[in-house]
């Protein structure tokens, strides 16, 4: 869910964060990556149809896997190969920071009003507290791991991907980025563990939301700052770590996310020569079992035969579309990568609208049904594009140009000693 450019195996010094950050400037290396863009696409459209169909044709809802877990670990395993590297070839942590800021919270931020604007008529969900612990939660997009809702159901996954933009700084700055398949596997020990013991969160209560806003301003404040950036940087990872694991709603969950995201960075590194792939596979079998023996796994989709089944098609996916990464791709899979982001943020609020129009969708007769799920699916697609062009684009742009602006300015701040050595 979020978001890229070639660079040869063992070649991380030339890696185009630009790019890696942003799959919307299409140059020549384009082509090499447009598998990445797909996966997202396919991610994007399987989250959505998990919520779509329940609404308007629960006949078509697979319950042998998770269409939404399945696409969201797909997104979590593009986001763990990909984000990592373009933190590492630029080697500042300024412009990755100011990247990722201008990445994901322009839309976020928009579809958060909206819901807001629209909630006079459509009341915000019961998940979400009405307190500024919640206003915290939402900036920090830690909404999850402090166990807060979001003003939109698909923002938990953000949380996830927060903590990992945040651990992997931490690592980056302290010199232990390279020991992806360690995480992994570590990450997938502790899911079986934690999973055995914890029924729900231990820190409780709304403070973890309000004290995890503050360190994560002052924090970034540093990070972007270049004061004490080591010190800002390695309390964000730890604050992190600590939230996914007892605050969040799930922590065996948030632990198995980690570990599927570090699994995508394993593979990564096994691609550019630089590690094995006995680590993803080790960590592929501690996620399977994550569930199995956790005291805290009553849903249906995390029952073994649907939460293997779901993982094993999430990486299926990944390992296909890396199999065919050298070969030109549909336009229209590469072109849902693009609006990705906007259709995972946008679908949920407007099938609240939807539902609020229209009435009960799965009550009228079939064709009728199909009529009105073509018709959402395109509609969705079409405000996508246009978040994406009018909003998610140049916010992106402004970004670089002040990535650009802060170079010609500021004094050097990049950590390129922590780099690994060129294979």
């Amino acid at each position: 869910m979020v978001l890229f450019r070639e660079v040869g195996p063992g070649k991380l010094g030339r890696v185009s964060t630009t790019a890696a950050l942003a799959p919307t400037a299409r140059s020549a290396g384009a082509t090499r990556l447009a598998w990445l863009d797909a996966l997202r696409g396919l991610g994007a459209v399987a989250v959505l149809l998990e919520h779509l169909l329940p609404w308007f044709m629960p006949q078509l809802r697979p319950y042998w896997f998770n269409l939404g877990m399945y696409g969201v670990l797909v997104f979590f395993l593009v986001s763990g190969y990909i984000i990592p590297v373009s933190l590492e070839g630029r080697g500042d942590v300024r412009a990755f920071w100011i990247s990722r800021i201008f990445r994901l919270y322009p839309i976020y931020l928009l579809v958060a009003a909206a819901v807001l604007v629209t909630a006079f008529w459509l009341p915000v969900r019961e998940q979400v507290p009405r307190d500024v612990a919640s206003v915290s939660a939402h900036l920090t997009m830690l909404l999850d791991v402090v166990h807060l809702g979001g003003l939109a159901d698909t923002m938990w996954t953000l949380s996830y991907e927060m903590v990992f933009y945040l651990l992997v700084t931490a690592l980056f700055v302290r010199g232990l980025h390279l020991r992806s398949g360690t995480f992994a596997v570590g990450f997938g020990v502790v899911a079986v563990g934690i999973g055995m013991v914890l029924a729900a969160p231990p820190l409780s209560g709304l403070w973890p939301a309000y004290v995890s806003g503050v360190v994560f301003v002052v924090g970034l404040a540093c990070l972007l700052t270049g004061r004490l950036r080591k010190a800002a940087a390695s309390a964000l990872g730890l604050m992190s770590v600590a939230l996914l694991l007892f605050g969040s709603y799930v922590p065996w969950l948030g632990a198995a996310i980690l570990a599927v995201m570090f699994t995508g960075t394993a593979v990564r590194r096994w691609e550019q020569g630089t590690g094995s792939l006995l680590p993803v596979a080790a960590a592929a079998v501690l996620v399977a079992l994550a569930p199995v023996w956790s005291v805290q796994a009553g849903w249906w989709w995390v029952q073994p035969g649907v939460w293997i089944t779901t993982m094993a098609l999430a990486g299926a996916t990944f390992a296909g579309a890396m199999a065919l990464r050298e070969r030109r791709l549909p336009r229209f899979l590469v072109w849902l990568g693009l609006v990705s982001y906007s259709v995972y943020l946008l679908h949920h609020p407007m099938l609240r609208l939807a539902h609020a129009v229209l009435g009960d969708v799965r009550s009228m007769g079939t064709a009728a049904q199909l009529g009105l799920t073509a018709g959402f699916v395109a509609l969705v697609l079409g405000l996508s594009w246009a978040t994406y062009r009018y909003v998610e684009l140049p916010m992106q742009n402004l970004g670089r140009r002040i990535v650009r602006r802060s170079r010609r300015t500021a004094p050097p701040t990049d950590l390129r000693r922590t780099e690994p050595a060129k294979s």
